[in-house]
């Protein structure tokens, strides 16, 4: 199958739009026709090397859109199936899936850019084999992906706001239900409002936290969390003491702080925050060589506890139906989350706008 696909094929390059060769589903894989795909900082991240993919690279795991062929001995999928794309691959058998927490899955930490076979169903112009990001590969017209890698949605949800469900939403949502399990009334304080964390703010919100602090260096966002419902906002940009404003603000610190940047400063912030017995919560993916200094003695003294948070903790299966059922009622706002849409062709402008802080989230239409 002929499509278009967005590659990185060189670190600090723009990517670029090339039409590829996308190979039929062998067992255990479907072909997929992609409606959207968002342009998550991740995506980002692998082109600049934060992320260290191996280019060439077909970006994309933010997708929905529509299976058009099954493979050998598939039975849980049929044509016309409406699906999600799963950066997390989840084999169902490994020690963490079978103990409730599939985004930790032995396989899936090993399918960074092929199929969980090690096999690739992508190709070049050339005939040359192209990587495909954490198994998915999906900003393209068609991809082909293991059934361990996609979930299967409500033929009624719309497929543009879906999409985000794949990652972004799921990731930050679920830091606050799954992970950090926000109970009512709580504080909350929300580091970085990009598309993860606006979500995990609307986690927190329908969790029934008190009062959700968001903080960011970008007005035009922090607008955006007080819609997705935070009661406070910082613009941080120029702050001294952030740690001390934010104590002062909340009585005495937070009872949790989502870090959704990246950044091992920022983290120390975040869990500076806290108040005694609270919980910081790492979301953003930072350098591999970011470092984090902590007071050890407070780790004693004050009961404060650090966690990482990996796409949300999430079941995918059953996270991604829940959390476009809250959506269908008015409870989650995906709408708003889209603040501009694209097509194929302009992606090299979607990734720019990313990283220049335009959008919330920015989604490719196919």
């Amino acid at each position: 199958m002929k499509s278009k696909a967005v590659i990185f094929r060189e670190s600090g390059k723009p990517v670029v739009v090339e039409t590829i060769d996308v190979a039929p589903p062998r067992a255990g894989e479907v072909m997929i026709k992609l409606a959207a795909c968002g342009v998550c900082h991740s995506d980002l991240s692998a082109t600049n090397g934060t992320i260290p993919f191996p280019p060439p690279l077909i970006l994309g795991h933010e997708g929905a859109g529509e299976v058009i062929e099954v493979g050998a001995g598939v039975t849980d999928f049929k044509v016309g199936d409406h699906v999600l794309s799963s950066f997390v691959t989840m084999c169902g058998i490994c020690h963490y899936c079978t103990i409730g927490r599939p985004a930790l899955c032995d396989v899936g930490a090993r399918t960074l850019y092929t199929l969980p076979t090690g096999d690739l169903r992508t190709s070049d112009a050339t005939g040359a084999p192209l990587n495909i990001f954490s198994g998915c590969g999906v900003m393209a017209e068609y991809a082909t992906l293991s059934t361990r890698s996609i979930i299967k949605i409500p033929q009624d949800a719309p497929l543009k706001q879906a999409a985000l469900v794949g990652c972004g939403v799921m990731t930050g949502f679920c830091a606050a239900t799954n992970t950090a399990h926000v109970e009512p009334g709580a504080i909350v304080a929300v580091f970085g409002c990009g598309g993860v964390g606006l979500s995990a703010i609307q986690g927190a919100a329908v969790s029934g936290a008190g009062m959700i602090v968001a903080v960011d260096i970008d007005d035009f966002k922090l607008e955006l969390a007080k819609l997705m419902g935070a009661t406070h906002t910082i613009n941080s940009k120029g702050e001294e003491n952030l740690v001390k404003t934010l104590k002062k603000l909340t009585g005495g610190g937070v009872d949790y702080a989502f870090e959704c940047v990246g950044s091992g400063d920022l983290v120390a912030t975040a869990y500076g925050a806290l108040r005694k017995g609270g919980t910081a919560v790492v979301v953003g993916v930072a350098r591999p060589k970011d470092m984090t200094s902590i007071r050890t003695a407070s780790l004693t003294f004050e009961e404060k506890t650090i966690t990482g948070s990996y796409f949300g903790s999430a079941r995918p299966r059953e996270d991604a139906p829940r959390i476009l059922g809250l959506y269908k009622s008015g409870k989650v706002k995906l709408d708003e989350l889209v603040t501009r849409t694209y097509a194929i062709d302009e992606a090299a402008q979607a990734f720019a706008d990313l990283e220049a802080g335009k959008n919330a989230r920015g989604v490719i239409i196919f």
